[in-house]
């Protein structure tokens, strides 16, 4: 017999919406520099080439490469590569501190530190005018980006056993639609040349790259006064440091296999078709600006265009179609559009060819994320469902380290077109494993 679904409570929604807010905005600002990687590197290069942590990076280029740079374009196709997963491994890396000390001293305070955090890092992006301000906007921005889990957390503390999932469902939602907004916003704001229309500030750092800055800033400081009037503190003092941390450092550890039937499978699954999304959504950039010499607005065009084919397939046919045709039938279906989305970029050489390749990625991811995530939850018993989808969550995390870091490695020692077929094939990997995927069992989940 099925259960009814509970409702969330006004007062959850709301702060459901805050939660939203606060994890839409930590991945806005992760990607919003996404379409600006090779005119910033370039910038960088030009202006601060003597640089030490320019030169730190370039330097293991080096290294990794055998000390052969190849071509400048594909030099910064391995710089944005760096850097890029600089942000995700910190997010990695301090999410259980954020989570430990949330669960000793509340959310509410970890979250007001961390929304203050973010928006002290994209005030420092406003004034890099060297490269050393740059990388410690960075660093405090995926540090302070490691709230995930405190966010997450807060979902568990207001929702029950009952609507567990439906409260999850809207984290999975801010992850995806952060990054496609933000690439955009990125290419959108990053006409607005601060630099030119301030010339006086420039010796302060106004850089060409501070109007995606003060975007991001203007965003988080919103966040921050929002969360500050109305955020509730949703972990009572009783209840704090009495809460068991699943979270580790150590990566083994994390991996370790949950053991209930099913979750293991969907969450390498989901690692791996991660890991070959990641490396194509990053260095998409550069082959547009490669192929077609794209601007950083005709980027932003690329993912506004993702975002609205993402909106129309997850508002539409996924939510309404999932439960009848099955939440493992439809991932699949998801991962085989991927593999034509991938075969057509590889050889994309035209603006109707990029668009056709998108669309069916695109078109997959909408299908793929949602339904995985839904799977963790129904294999997993209501009393662990945090866990399993913190498990399910940190392992996308370390899959945006990898995948755009070797996505770069094999764009630089061959081309796109070898990278996004092996990425196509990849995917297979992928398909195999959720294929075997077994009826869920765990149906008070739902």
């Amino acid at each position: 017999m099925k259960k009814e679904r509970v409702p969330l409570t006004p007062e959850a929604k709301s702060t459901v919406k805050i939660i939203f807010l606060t994890l839409f905005l930590d991945l806005v600002g992760f990607s919003i520099i996404f379409p600006l990687f090779p005119s910033l590197a370039s910038h960088y290069l030009e202006v601060d080439g003597d640089n030490f942590f320019l030169r730190l990076i370039f330097d293991f280029i080096a290294t990794i490469t055998g000390g052969e740079l190849g071509s400048a374009q594909k030099q910064l196709v391995l710089f944005g590569g760096v850097l890029g997963g600089l942000y995700s491994f910190l997010q990695f890396i301090a999410a259980p501190l954020w989570g430990t000390l949330s669960d000793r001293i509340g959310r509410r305070p970890v979250l007001l530190i961390s929304v203050a955090g973010l928006a002290l890092s994209y005030l420092l992006w406003f004034f890099s005018g060297s490269f050393t301000l740059l990388i410690l906007a960075r660093f405090i921005g995926g540090i302070m980006g490691g709230n995930i889990s405190t966010a997450t957390a807060v979902i568990g503390d207001i929702t029950q056993r009952e609507n567990r999932a439906s409260g999850m469902a809207f984290v999975g939602i801010a992850f995806a639609t952060g990054f496609i907004i933000g690439p955009a916003l990125g290419g959108l704001t990053g006409m607005i040349r601060f630099d030119l229309i301030l010339p006086d500030l420039v010796s302060l750092g106004v850089n060409p790259f501070s109007g995606p800055a003060a975007l991001a800033f203007i965003l988080s400081a919103i966040n921050f006064f929002w969360v500050w009037a109305k955020f509730k503190e949703t972990l009572p003092e009783e209840k704090r440091g009495k809460a068991e941390n699943f979270r580790s450092f150590n990566p083994v550890k994390l991996l370790k296999p949950l053991p209930y039937p099913g979750i293991n499978l969907t969450n390498f699954g989901y690692f791996l078709f991660l890991m070959a999304f990641s490396g194509m959504e990053f260095t998409l950039t550069f082959l547009a600006a490669e192929r077609l010499s794209y601007s950083s607005m005709e980027n932003a065009y690329m993912f506004i265009f993702i975002g609205v084919i993402l909106a129309l397939f997850q508002g539409g046919y996924v939510r309404r179609k999932a439960h009848q045709v099955g939440e493992k039938r439809m991932a699949l279906q998801g991962l085989i559009a991927v593999i034509p989305g991938l075969f057509i970029l590889s050889k994309a050489n035209s603006s109707f060819a990029l668009y056709g390749g998108l669309f069916f990625l695109a078109l997959g991811s909408s299908m793929i994320v949602p339904c995985l995530t839904s799977l963790v939850s129904l294999y997993t018993p209501s009393e662990e469902q945090g866990r399993s989808l913190g498990i399910f969550r940190s392992l996308g995390a370390l899959a945006r380290v990898i995948g755009p870091f070797l996505a770069s490695i094999i764009y630089w020692r061959a081309d796109a077109t070898l990278l996004y077929q092996i990425g196509a094939l990849f995917v297979i990997i992928p398909i195999l494993l959720i294929s075997r995927l077994p009826a869920p069992t765990f149906k008070e989940a739902q």
